[in-house]
């Protein structure tokens, strides 16, 4: 029985390793699931695929000739919403969270399991279609404005240059203010992941803050619970405590 939906199906992959067997064999995988796929081998064939058709989604090598995955994603990321798997066999915590910083939704490092990484699109794929099927109210918090709709968020009137997670992490975060949350809970609510790397959250609640709060460092809007997580203030707070970005901090 294919676990896969009809609009799972419809949805269009693009593939881009330098390594024929790994392309090969996630290719097959993906179209096994009944995914359509393209592929690319290098990093300005992949620009090129998605100018003249745009995937639904990107399996994205970090390691490729001509340009690397990182600036690959942060070109296509440049051009519009996209999500992005990025492959790596670099186990380096580093090299993950720099993909994660540029805009990719998850990561995979090789050796991986194809049908772990199948399951992944799916799940990527359907937090994405969900998000943009609802429509939701606009959220205003501060000088904060969040339309989930239009997916625009806006701060003292001018727009915010936002990944697709860091957009998700902050609409999450106005609709669920005065509320202390685990990264384990965000991970599940947001990234609608339950495994994975926690730092994948303290990366872009680092980010979140670099970009909505005047001094990150201070933050006034997404507060540290110490020993929990994170709270969201939806008014700035007149005392602000020193902020923590580091997982032991958060956890």
């Amino acid at each position: 029985m294919n676990e896969h939906s009809a609009a799972d199906r419809t949805a269009r992959i693009l593939v881009v390793d330098d390594d024929p067997t790994v392309a090969e064999v996630v290719t097959g995988y993906l179209q096994g699931a009944g995914f359509a796929v393209d592929r690319a081998a290098d990093g300005p064939e992949a620009l090129r695929r998605s100018e003249s058709r745009r995937p639904d989604l990107v399996v994205l090598d970090l390691m490729l000739p001509g340009l690397d995955g990182l600036e690959v994603c942060r070109r296509l990321r440049a051009a519009g919403p996209v999500p992005v798997i990025m492959l790596t066999a670099r186990g380096d915590e580093e090299d993950r969270i720099t993909g994660l910083e540029v805009g990719a939704d998850d990561y995979v490092t090789k050796p991986f399991s194809p049908r772990e990484l199948v399951l992944r699109v799916t799940s990527v794929l359907r937090r994405t279609r969900a998000r943009d099927a609802s429509p939701r109210p606009v959220l205003c918090a501060g000088a904060l404005t969040v339309d989930p709709t239009t997916r625009r968020a806006t701060r003292h009137g001018a727009e915010l240059a936002l990944t697709l997670r860091e957009f998700d992490l902050l609409a999450y975060f106005l609709e669920h203010p005065a509320t202390a949350h685990t990264r384990e809970e965000l991970m599940r609510r947001v990234w609608g992941w339950d495994f994975g790397d926690l730092s994948t959250v303290t990366v872009h609640v680092r980010r979140l803050r670099a970009k909505i709060e005047d001094d990150p460092a201070r933050p006034r809007h997404i507060r540290t619970v110490w020993g929990v997580g994170y709270r969201f203030e939806a008014e700035e707070t007149a005392h602000p405590e020193k902020g923590a970005d580091s997982e032991e901090d958060a956890a």
